[in-house]
């Protein structure tokens, strides 16, 4: 059994059609060495020594050959950069660039993998920098104009590009004499430093023409908004005042309700409804008519930014208002803050104690309409249930009256008790005379005495009989008479009772309305200030230049934007 022979592939030189072989990097080399050495652009300090290659003798005796690891890895890094996709000016570049540095390249790839392996980048901005400036040291330039102690000869045991200290003779075949025409590295020189100085001019008109600007848009407003502030606005004196609004004790309170009282959120909707006020021209007007607001602001001695005029309208006078008179509120305290600014620091406390006034008397009325609704109907039915109990014991009154009698049962009740009584004296009677009758000899007198009583007693029954029916019976009978009024009676019993929970209903009402009632509380009493608290100069002032500073920024970059816009 036999294997195969297994082997690295490697590269082998590749016979033309022609039958000639192709040459190898190393004779390109030497070729391209060869033709720059006699390019009068190549500098002669660096000027490479040409690489001797193979003859023709031997380039017959190559064929066929296989190529060392260097050549085949040099083949493969060119390939590799020619992938990179370098453009054609970074070629040219990195040429050059080889060219300074005397290495030997064979293309422009090999002249990028050179300068790689020295560890040199090609496109590195210091070196593209150093093919323009001319080096120290008497070094060719690029437009390959030599120095001129260029062809003296190299100082002995030297580097190839040092010069000679001792004096040399000076050959008489070079022209030494001074040409007026600049060669091309002078005049690339002098172009390079005409563009460096119309930069440099043009940044400076471009910075003058920026502070003019910005001395126009920011650096004068600024300048005239520091000056009013500082010189010409009137000061302001401030005083400040809190208040809050407070419930009255809900002791029997329950539920939700219950529990909110005494905290701010049971006046949070009073407290929004106080700081609506104070802010509205009503309150305005109101502190016009009793202290004289618009006649106030309307001193000539006031600058003419913060003064009225002479006969404001109530728009601008409430518009001068909102800037003097601030009110906020804090939901998280329950407090009422106001600070009221004002020419005079006294009129300045007068204008915030009349504003407290103003917001007491409007907490007082917010639940006293609510309060009087409730008090109206709760006593409009205690006067309803009184006036129908009145007319029930009127009708009372009147069935007794009509009677006669007080009451119609105790009448029907006496007569049948008479009724009884007759009846059992009468049977008393009866039995006496039986009594005496049973006697064979009677007393007359006595016999006669007991028949004339039985007689009496029986008029006297019949009498009460006959009373009796008589209240029994018909419409004006003591037994209708009673039913009526016991009809009434009852009627007058049930308008009590509606009555008394009348009564109950009207003290409840009241003391839910006590309940009710809102209580302006102030915790911070107004005190006239003695320094004048606005304007705020410095403040203002660097708030102004902020301002003017942002609008410029604004309009600049959306010019600038506009016009990227229009010229792309």
């Amino acid at each position: 059994m036999t294997t195969k022979p297994k082997a690295k592939k490697f590269r082998i030189r590749r016979v033309t059609e022609a039958g000639s072989a192709t040459p190898s990097p190393a004779e390109m080399r030497a070729q391209t060495t060869q033709r720059g050495a006699n390019t009068p652009e190549q500098p002669k300090a660096a000027t490479p020594r040409p690489v001797p290659g193979p003859g023709p003798s031997e380039e017959a005796s190559l064929r066929g050959q296989v190529m060392s690891s260097e050549e085949v890895r040099g083949a493969t890094d060119i390939d590799a950069i020619r992938r990179e996709g370098l453009t054609g000016r970074q070629l040219r570049m990195a040429r050059r660039v080889a060219q300074k540095h005397g290495l030997p390249a064979t293309s422009d790839f090999d002249a990028v993998r050179l300068l790689r392996e020295k560890g040199i980048d090609p496109f590195k901005r210091a070196n593209m920098l150093e093919l323009v400036v001319p080096q120290a040291g008497g070094e060719q330039h690029e437009g390959g104009a030599p120095d001129a102690f260029a062809g003296l000869p190299a100082q002995p045991g030297g580097a190839g590009s040092a010069r000679v200290q001792l004096p040399q003779t000076v050959p008489t075949d070079r022209q030494t004499l001074p040409s007026t025409d600049l060669s091309p590295s002078e005049q690339r020189n002098r172009e390079i430093s005409q563009i460096q100085q119309d930069i440099a001019k043009r940044r400076r008109r471009k910075l003058g023409l920026l502070l003019t600007r910005l001395s126009f848009f920011v650096f004068l407003p600024t300048f005239i908004a520091g000056w009013y502030f500082y010189a010409v606005a009137t000061p302001m004196y401030a005083t400040k005042s809190e208040f809050l609004i407070l419930q009255a004790d809900n002791a029997g309170g329950s539920g939700i309700g219950g529990l909110l009282s005494g905290t701010q959120f049971a006046t949070n909707q009073d407290a929004i409804a106080v700081q609506s006020y104070l802010q509205s021209k009503d309150a305005m007007l109101r502190l016009d008519n009793d202290v004289g607001f618009k006649s106030h602001f309307t001193q000539e001695w006031i600058d003419p930014i913060q003064r009225l005029g002479t006969d404001p309208t109530n728009e601008e006078a409430y518009r001068t208002y909102k800037k003097n008179v601030k009110i906020g509120y804090d939901p998280t305290e329950g407090v009422i803050r106001m600070e009221v600014a004002a020419a005079n620091p006294q009129v300045a406390a007068d204008f915030s104690e009349r504003l407290i006034f103003y917001a007491e008397e409007r907490v007082n009325n917010l639940s006293q309409k609510k309060r009087g609704d409730q008090m109206q109907d709760a006593l409009e039915s205690f006067e309803l249930a009184q006036d129908e109990r009145r007319a029930a014991q009127e009708r009372l009154v009147d069935l007794q009256v009509q009677g006669a009698l007080l009451d119609p049962e105790a009448a029907i009740a006496s007569i049948r008790s008479q009724i009884n009584t007759i009846e059992m004296q009468l049977q008393e009677k009866q039995l006496q005379l039986a009594a005496l009758l049973d006697n064979a000899r009677p007393n007359q007198s006595r016999v006669d005495g007991a028949r004339a009583d039985i007689r009496r007693m029986n008029a006297l029954l019949a009498e009460l009989n006959t009373r009796m029916t008589d209240a029994s019976k018909g419409e004006n009978s003591l037994a209708s008479l009673s039913v009526r009024i016991q009809m009434a009676q009852a009627d007058l019993a049930s308008r009590d009772m509606l009555l008394q929970s009348a009564l109950q209903q009207v003290e409840q009402t009241r003391m839910e309305a006590n309940r009710q009632v809102r209580y302006l509380e102030t915790s911070v009493i107004p005190v006239a200030s003695q320094e004048p608290s606005y304007p705020r100069a410095f403040e203002n002032t660097i708030l102004a230049f902020l301002v003017f500073g942002g609008i410029y920024l604004m309009i600049s970059l959306t010019a600038s934007i506009l016009r990227e816009q229009v010229t792309s």
